[in-house]
């Protein structure tokens, strides 16, 4: 014990064992909901459903062993949301490419992201982009995971003349789904730790007299994942596509990483050394980076540090056994596939529509400079173009564009690098050669 006790510096860091174990679960039960609304998005994508489950827990628990074990801090590790939808949604869905291809994108981003921070030049992709535009990336994919959970609540629907309209209220699919907002709500207010754990089992047992929920057994072998691992597909790595997407997927799986770090870490004593920078934060990058190329061998997207994180800090977690406590409550849960299977989609759709609410309300949108118009102006349209173009891609090609072209026709230009300069190249190029 004087050893372990030693090598994470529980003592030291003036917390126990006993807290950093209940930290751990506290964690996991934060971001517990990425087991149902993971395997939901990818397998959109033709991907089996069973398998995506069992890759998802798999990602999550290596990412936190990885993190507690070798960064020894607190925080914990899955696909990420956001980073999913991406993959599901953009890659495959809209610009057609196969998931085996999108696979190979996350395999590759996570290898560089590796190297990066390897040799500590992960700094040079954030430099690139202003930080007002990297702000702007959160809130846009929040409205456009919310916008998925509206659809797949049914509180949306296609209309020939408007495009989309009010769904039907009286299917009882649809008033599970109201339900359950009110209830996340409620729950959201009154700062349930696991809110939406507890909200999503909740509606998921509120569905079983109407049929909407049908449960066969609880527990059983995890499913295999010999349809997913290992299955990319590199046939087009020289591809323009293949060379932007794994471009896109590697700046923000970065600014998510370090916008995560950055937040959780100064909102808790103890996670900062004397120069105001996070301990360990070169092993943390890494940690994360060698989660991404694990998730992706198994069949996952991107894997990420979660903010959900600061739920287990807030209880006093303070070590890397925080982490190893949240990677074994994930490996116990992967035995509860039947039972997760059958929680109804109204119930993941409510809890996408959160996971989506909890992104647009956050620290980002709040710190961009909406004073200074030649920031915030790009800012907004990257916000409003991911959702509304159904693509973190485009949105992202709009914001980066509009504020090249804003701030060098304002007179602005000398505030700008040579990097997004090459970008917004770049994304014209993309346009005039594949759009076009």
């Amino acid at each position: 014990m004087n050893f372990f006790d030693k090598y994470f510096g529980i003592s030291k860091s003036g917390s126990t064992l006993y807290t950093e174990v209940v930290a751990g679960i506290t964690t996991f039960f934060a971001m517990s909901y990425i087991l149902f609304a993971n395997p939901a998005i990818l397998a959109e994508t033709g991907m089996e459903k069973s398998a995506l489950f069992t890759a998802t827990a798999l990602a999550a628990i290596f990412g936190c062993l990885v993190m507690g074990i070798y960064a020894r801090l607190p925080f914990a590790l899955a696909p990420g949301m956001g980073l999913n939808a991406f993959f599901a949604y953009t890659v495959c869905l809209a610009l057609g490419h196969t998931w085996q291809f999108a696979l190979a994108a996350v395999f590759v981003e996570g290898i560089i992201f590796f190297l990066l921070s390897v040799f500590n030049l992960r700094h040079l992709i954030i430099r690139l982009i202003p930080k007002n535009l990297q702000l702007a990336f959160c809130p846009g994919i929040g409205l456009f995971i919310a916008f998925i959970g509206l659809q797949h609540a049914g509180l949306i629907e296609i209309h020939e003349k408007t495009m989309i309209t009010f769904g039907n209220i009286t299917n009882p699919d649809v008033l599970l789904a109201c339900l359950g907002i009110l209830i996340l709500g409620i729950l959201y207010v009154k700062k349930v730790q696991g809110g939406m754990l507890f909200g999503v089992l909740l509606l998921t047992a509120i569905g079983l007299p109407f049929g909407i929920t049908k449960i066969n057994m609880l527990f059983s072998l995890p499913p295999s994942i010999s349809g997913t691992v290992l299955k990319f597909d590199f046939s087009e790595i020289l591809s323009y596509d293949f060379i932007s997407i794994t471009i896109l997927l590697l700046s923000v799986d970065i600014f998510d990483t370090m916008g995560t770090f950055v937040g959780v870490s100064n909102t808790a004593d103890g996670m900062l050394d004397k120069s105001g920078d996070m301990k360990n934060s070169k092993k943390a990058f890494i940690a994360d980076s060698l989660a991404t190329v694990f998730g992706a061998a198994v069949g996952t997207s991107t894997t990420t540090t979660y903010v959900e994180s600061s739920a287990g800090i807030s209880c006093g977690g303070r070590t890397g056994v925080t982490s190893i406590a949240t990677a074994f409550c994930f490996a116990i849960a992967i035995f509860a596939f039947p039972l997760l299977s059958a929680v109804p989609k109204s119930a993941i759709a409510v809890m996408l529509i959160f996971a989506g609410y909890s992104m647009v309300m956050s620290k980002p949108l709040k710190s961009i400079d909406f004073d200074e118009y030649s920031e915030s102006v790009p800012a907004f349209i990257t916000i409003i173009m991911i959702p509304f173009t159904f693509s973190i891609v485009e949105g992202i090609s709009f914001g980066i564009l509009s504020y090249v072209l804003i701030n060098t026709f304002s007179g602005n230009f000398r505030k700008m690098n040579i990097g997004i300069y090459i970008l917004a190249i770049f994304f014209i190029m993309r346009y005039a050669v594949f759009k076009l």
